[in-house]
């Protein structure tokens, strides 16, 4: 997501299902950072990761697929 619009994203929540296999499922620390950086730091711990962006509140399917990490954004304007 490249767009003027991913600016304004912020990560909200972010995780996959993968808790079998011992890699992490949890990124609490890109909660309130933009779409992209967030990205870049699951990326970096998940590096096979299909990362989804979706704006909060989207309905999404219950399939279980553990190369997929959703990463809910709230719309928010930057100030300054």
């Amino acid at each position: 997501v490249t767009t003027l619009q991913s600016r304004f994203n912020r990560a909200t929540m972010s995780s996959s299902d993968n808790v079998a296999a011992g890699e992490k499922t949890r990124w609490p620390e890109v909660v309130g950072l933009c779409a992209e950086e967030a990205k870049k730091i699951i990326l970096a711990d998940k590096p096979d990761a299909d990362i989804i962006v979706l704006p909060v509140g989207t309905p999404v399917t219950k399939d279980f697929r553990p190369e997929r990490v959703r990463v809910f954004v709230h719309d928010t304007p930057s100030i300054g």
